[in-house]
């Protein structure tokens, strides 16, 4: 298992864990395996333990599901988008015209 105390983790963040923890079994992981990937998943997602007197501080929102959205916002502005999607649809229109010269 998990090196620690898990009394620091409230119900929910173990539900979750446990659920986690079954899934990586499903995947053929061992229990040890998995109860440590786990609550590293668990603690990536809320930086800790939650409950009171953990020591914990203001966690960000690292959580997977949060990350992919904002990575790939950031990369490219709005108007950029706009951009290649209009160059790139002008580019299918004369390839379509070049094609049908041909035949």
């Amino acid at each position: 298992m998990a090196r620690g105390s898990k009394s620091s983790y409230t119900s929910k963040q173990k539900r979750q864990a446990r659920h986690i923890e079954d899934s990586a079994k499903k995947s053929g992981k061992s229990s040890a395996r998995a109860a440590a990937i786990a609550y590293a998943t668990v603690n990536k997602q809320d930086g800790g333990g939650k409950k009171s007197g953990s020591g914990r501080g203001k966690a960000k929102d690292t959580s997977p599901s949060k990350k992919g959205g904002k990575k790939a916002s950031k990369k490219i502005s709005h108007a950029k988008r706009v951009k290649a999607g209009k160059k790139a649809a002008a580019t299918r229109k004369k390839s379509s015209k070049k094609s049908s010269k041909k035949s």
